[in-house]
Protein backbone atom coordinates (compact mmCIF):
# COMPACT_ATOMS: atom_id res chain seq x y z
CA UNK A 1 0.00 0.00 0.00
CA UNK A 2 1.43 3.48 -1.47
CA UNK A 3 0.22 5.30 1.61
CA UNK A 4 0.26 5.18 5.36
CA UNK A 5 -3.41 5.05 6.62
CA UNK A 6 -2.44 6.39 10.20
CA UNK A 7 -1.88 9.66 8.53
CA UNK A 8 -5.25 10.02 5.89
CA UNK A 9 -7.08 8.78 9.29
CA UNK A 10 -5.25 11.94 11.03
CA UNK A 11 -5.86 14.12 8.11
CA UNK A 12 -9.65 12.51 7.50
CA UNK A 13 -10.68 13.34 11.44
CA UNK A 14 -9.11 16.74 11.17
CA UNK A 15 -11.50 17.66 8.23
CA UNK A 16 -13.74 16.16 10.33
CA UNK A 17 -13.13 18.98 13.09
CA UNK A 18 -13.40 22.01 10.13
CA UNK A 19 -16.82 20.23 9.62
CA UNK A 20 -18.11 19.86 12.98
CA UNK A 21 -17.37 23.53 13.40
CA UNK A 22 -19.27 24.83 10.44
CA UNK A 23 -22.14 22.23 11.89
CA UNK A 24 -21.93 24.00 15.18
CA UNK A 25 -23.06 26.86 13.92
CA UNK A 26 -25.48 26.78 11.19
CA UNK A 27 -27.55 29.49 11.61
CA UNK A 28 -24.14 31.27 10.48
CA UNK A 29 -23.86 28.59 7.34
CA UNK A 30 -23.49 30.29 3.78
CA UNK A 31 -25.81 27.93 1.39
CA UNK A 32 -26.36 27.82 -2.38
CA UNK A 33 -27.38 25.54 -4.97
CA UNK A 34 -25.24 24.39 -7.52
CA UNK A 35 -28.32 22.99 -9.18
CA UNK A 36 -32.10 23.41 -8.67
CA UNK A 37 -31.49 19.73 -5.98
CA UNK A 38 -28.27 19.99 -5.24
CA UNK A 39 -26.89 22.51 -2.40
CA UNK A 40 -22.95 23.29 -1.58
CA UNK A 41 -22.24 24.49 1.74
CA UNK A 42 -19.09 26.58 2.54
CA UNK A 43 -18.19 23.78 5.01
CA UNK A 44 -17.93 21.42 1.83
CA UNK A 45 -16.02 24.32 0.04
CA UNK A 46 -13.51 24.06 3.36
CA UNK A 47 -13.34 20.61 4.20
CA UNK A 48 -12.53 19.92 0.31
CA UNK A 49 -9.47 22.17 0.05
CA UNK A 50 -8.36 21.25 3.08
CA UNK A 51 -8.56 17.36 2.09
CA UNK A 52 -6.48 18.89 -1.46
CA UNK A 53 -3.76 20.49 0.79
CA UNK A 54 -3.01 18.18 2.67
CA UNK A 55 -3.17 14.87 0.27
CA UNK A 56 -1.40 16.79 -2.22
CA UNK A 57 1.25 17.45 0.01
CA UNK A 58 1.71 14.26 1.31
CA UNK A 59 1.54 12.48 -1.60
CA UNK A 60 2.03 14.85 -4.68
CA UNK A 61 2.47 11.93 -7.65
CA UNK A 62 -1.39 11.37 -7.25
CA UNK A 63 -4.12 13.33 -8.61
CA UNK A 64 -7.53 14.66 -7.11
CA UNK A 65 -11.30 14.57 -7.90
CA UNK A 66 -12.95 16.32 -5.40
CA UNK A 67 -17.05 16.97 -6.16
CA UNK A 68 -16.51 20.91 -5.67
CA UNK A 69 -13.13 21.62 -7.46
CA UNK A 70 -13.54 19.10 -10.16
CA UNK A 71 -10.35 16.71 -11.59
CA UNK A 72 -6.54 17.82 -10.99
CA UNK A 73 -3.84 16.25 -13.71
CA UNK A 74 -3.32 13.05 -13.34
CA UNK A 75 -6.50 11.26 -12.82
CA UNK A 76 -5.25 7.74 -13.38
CA UNK A 77 -3.80 7.84 -10.15
CA UNK A 78 -6.28 10.15 -7.94
CA UNK A 79 -7.57 10.75 -4.75
CA UNK A 80 -11.79 10.27 -5.24
CA UNK A 81 -13.22 12.98 -1.97
CA UNK A 82 -16.69 13.74 -1.42
CA UNK A 83 -15.96 16.48 1.30
CA UNK A 84 -19.79 16.07 3.03
CA UNK A 85 -21.74 13.20 1.38
CA UNK A 86 -25.14 14.20 3.15
CA UNK A 87 -25.16 18.33 2.48
CA UNK A 88 -28.99 18.42 3.12
CA UNK A 89 -28.45 16.37 6.36
CA UNK A 90 -25.68 18.71 7.43
CA UNK A 91 -27.13 21.60 6.75
CA UNK A 92 -30.40 20.78 8.61
CA UNK A 93 -28.42 19.65 11.86
CA UNK A 94 -28.99 15.45 11.39
CA UNK A 95 -26.09 13.75 12.14
CA UNK A 96 -25.76 11.43 9.37
CA UNK A 97 -23.48 12.84 7.15
CA UNK A 98 -20.18 12.08 6.32
CA UNK A 99 -16.35 12.73 4.84
CA UNK A 100 -15.67 10.11 1.89
CA UNK A 101 -12.04 9.64 0.80
CA UNK A 102 -10.79 6.90 -1.89
CA UNK A 103 -7.45 5.75 -3.81
CA UNK A 104 -7.75 4.48 -7.77
CA UNK A 105 -4.76 3.45 -9.12
CA UNK A 106 -5.80 2.81 -12.96
CA UNK A 107 -9.70 2.00 -12.13
CA UNK A 108 -9.18 0.24 -9.19
CA UNK A 109 -10.09 1.47 -5.58
CA UNK A 110 -7.56 0.28 -3.12
CA UNK A 111 -8.36 2.36 0.00
CA UNK A 112 -11.14 3.81 1.05
CA UNK A 113 -12.43 5.67 4.17
CA UNK A 114 -15.49 7.50 5.42
CA UNK A 115 -15.79 9.28 8.23
CA UNK A 116 -19.18 10.29 10.24
CA UNK A 117 -17.83 12.94 12.38
CA UNK A 118 -21.26 13.72 14.53
CA UNK A 119 -20.73 10.01 15.16
CA UNK A 120 -17.22 9.86 15.21
CA UNK A 121 -17.48 6.50 13.36
CA UNK A 122 -14.78 5.87 10.95
CA UNK A 123 -14.55 3.42 8.60
CA UNK A 124 -12.11 2.15 6.88
CA UNK A 125 -10.57 -0.60 3.98
CA UNK A 126 -7.60 -1.14 1.63
CA UNK A 127 -8.04 -3.82 -1.04
CA UNK A 128 -7.76 -7.60 0.33
CA UNK A 129 -7.11 -6.45 4.06
CA UNK A 130 -10.71 -6.46 5.35
CA UNK A 131 -13.02 -3.88 6.24
CA UNK A 132 -12.81 -1.73 10.25
CA UNK A 133 -15.03 0.70 12.06
CA UNK A 134 -12.90 2.35 14.80
CA UNK A 135 -10.38 -0.31 14.71
CA UNK A 136 -12.65 -3.03 14.87
CA UNK A 137 -12.62 -5.55 11.96
CA UNK A 138 -16.84 -5.59 10.74
CA UNK A 139 -18.58 -7.68 8.88
CA UNK A 140 -21.63 -7.72 6.32
CA UNK A 141 -25.37 -9.32 8.67
CA UNK A 142 -25.94 -12.70 8.05
CA UNK A 143 -29.60 -12.25 6.80
CA UNK A 144 -30.51 -14.85 4.18
CA UNK A 145 -34.55 -14.39 3.91
CA UNK A 146 -35.21 -10.74 1.94
CA UNK A 147 -38.53 -10.22 4.09
CA UNK A 148 -36.80 -10.06 7.36
CA UNK A 149 -34.21 -7.73 5.96
CA UNK A 150 -33.72 -4.39 6.37
CA UNK A 151 -33.45 -2.26 3.10
CA UNK A 152 -32.17 1.31 2.35
CA UNK A 153 -32.18 3.71 -0.32
CA UNK A 154 -31.82 7.10 -1.95
CA UNK A 155 -33.53 8.85 -4.52
CA UNK A 156 -30.23 11.13 -5.80
CA UNK A 157 -32.06 14.30 -6.27
CA UNK A 158 -33.78 12.53 -9.29
CA UNK A 159 -37.99 13.11 -8.73
CA UNK A 160 -40.28 14.35 -11.09
CA UNK A 161 -37.42 15.43 -14.12
CA UNK A 162 -36.05 11.48 -14.47
CA UNK A 163 -38.47 8.66 -15.93
CA UNK A 164 -37.00 6.56 -13.96
CA UNK A 165 -37.26 8.07 -10.76
CA UNK A 166 -36.49 5.05 -8.47
CA UNK A 167 -40.13 4.96 -7.10
CA UNK A 168 -41.76 2.24 -8.14
CA UNK A 169 -38.24 0.10 -7.63
CA UNK A 170 -38.59 1.35 -3.75
CA UNK A 171 -42.25 0.06 -3.53
CA UNK A 172 -41.36 -3.23 -5.37
CA UNK A 173 -38.78 -3.93 -2.49
CA UNK A 174 -40.96 -2.37 0.38
CA UNK A 175 -43.43 -5.08 -0.10
CA UNK A 176 -40.98 -7.37 0.18
CA UNK A 177 -39.20 -6.81 2.97
CA UNK A 178 -39.57 -5.70 6.42
CA UNK A 179 -37.69 -2.28 6.86
CA UNK A 180 -37.02 0.09 4.60
CA UNK A 181 -34.55 3.38 5.54
CA UNK A 182 -33.82 6.34 3.41
CA UNK A 183 -30.64 8.00 5.74
CA UNK A 184 -28.94 10.68 2.88
CA UNK A 185 -25.46 9.62 2.44
CA UNK A 186 -24.82 7.09 0.19
CA UNK A 187 -21.42 6.49 1.18
CA UNK A 188 -22.41 5.64 5.02
CA UNK A 189 -25.32 3.35 3.57
CA UNK A 190 -22.64 1.51 2.33
CA UNK A 191 -20.55 1.39 5.25
CA UNK A 192 -24.07 0.32 7.12
CA UNK A 193 -24.12 -2.63 5.11
CA UNK A 194 -20.58 -3.60 5.61
CA UNK A 195 -21.35 -2.80 9.47
CA UNK A 196 -24.25 -5.57 9.41
CA UNK A 197 -26.72 -2.76 10.35
CA UNK A 198 -28.76 -2.91 7.32
CA UNK A 199 -28.47 -5.78 4.77
CA UNK A 200 -28.70 -4.13 0.91
CA UNK A 201 -28.69 -0.89 -0.10
CA UNK A 202 -29.43 0.35 -3.83
CA UNK A 203 -29.73 4.10 -5.27
CA UNK A 204 -29.20 5.54 -9.32
CA UNK A 205 -28.07 8.48 -10.78
CA UNK A 206 -24.89 8.53 -8.30
CA UNK A 207 -20.75 9.80 -9.21
CA UNK A 208 -17.82 7.90 -8.35
CA UNK A 209 -16.44 10.21 -5.24
CA UNK A 210 -20.11 9.40 -3.42
CA UNK A 211 -20.09 6.18 -3.30
CA UNK A 212 -15.75 4.78 -4.05
CA UNK A 213 -15.15 4.49 -0.61
CA UNK A 214 -18.09 2.93 0.83
CA UNK A 215 -18.31 0.25 -1.95
CA UNK A 216 -14.66 -1.05 -1.19
CA UNK A 217 -15.28 -0.87 2.46
CA UNK A 218 -18.50 -2.80 2.00
CA UNK A 219 -16.56 -5.19 -0.34
CA UNK A 220 -14.23 -5.86 2.18
CA UNK A 221 -16.48 -6.92 4.59
CA UNK A 222 -17.51 -9.61 2.63
CA UNK A 223 -20.44 -7.84 0.81
CA UNK A 224 -21.72 -8.14 -2.98
CA UNK A 225 -21.42 -4.75 -5.11
CA UNK A 226 -22.96 -5.18 -8.45
CA UNK A 227 -25.03 -3.01 -10.85
CA UNK A 228 -29.09 -3.89 -11.27
CA UNK A 229 -28.53 -6.54 -13.44
CA UNK A 230 -26.03 -8.65 -10.92
CA UNK A 231 -22.95 -8.02 -12.70
CA UNK A 232 -19.62 -7.03 -10.29
CA UNK A 233 -18.11 -3.94 -10.36
CA UNK A 234 -18.62 0.05 -9.21
CA UNK A 235 -21.33 1.47 -11.02
CA UNK A 236 -22.41 4.70 -9.90
CA UNK A 237 -25.25 4.81 -12.23
CA UNK A 238 -27.07 1.73 -10.88
CA UNK A 239 -25.19 0.40 -7.66
CA UNK A 240 -26.82 -2.30 -5.54
CA UNK A 241 -24.63 -3.45 -2.33
CA UNK A 242 -25.88 -6.37 -0.34
CA UNK A 243 -24.61 -9.16 2.37
CA UNK A 244 -24.19 -11.63 -0.68
CA UNK A 245 -27.18 -13.54 1.09
CA UNK A 246 -30.21 -11.54 -0.46
CA UNK A 247 -28.81 -10.59 -3.79
CA UNK A 248 -30.38 -13.29 -5.90
CA UNK A 249 -33.93 -12.45 -4.07
CA UNK A 250 -33.06 -8.45 -4.84
CA UNK A 251 -32.24 -8.76 -8.15
CA UNK A 252 -35.36 -9.50 -9.85
CA UNK A 253 -36.98 -6.56 -8.13
CA UNK A 254 -33.99 -4.36 -9.84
Amino acid sequence: MPISTELIEKEIREAGAIAMDYFANLDDLEISKKSPRDLVTEADVAVESFLHKKLQLHYPRFGFWGEESGQSENQSQRWVVDPIDGTHSFSKGQYFWGISVALEIEGDIVFGAVYAPALDDYYMAQKGQGAWKNNQLINVSSEENLANAMITTGFACLRDYREDNNLDRFCRVARATTGQRRFGSAALDLCLVADGQVDAFWEQALNLYDIAAGALIAQEAGGSVTDFNGHPGVFPEQILVTNNKVLDQLLPLM
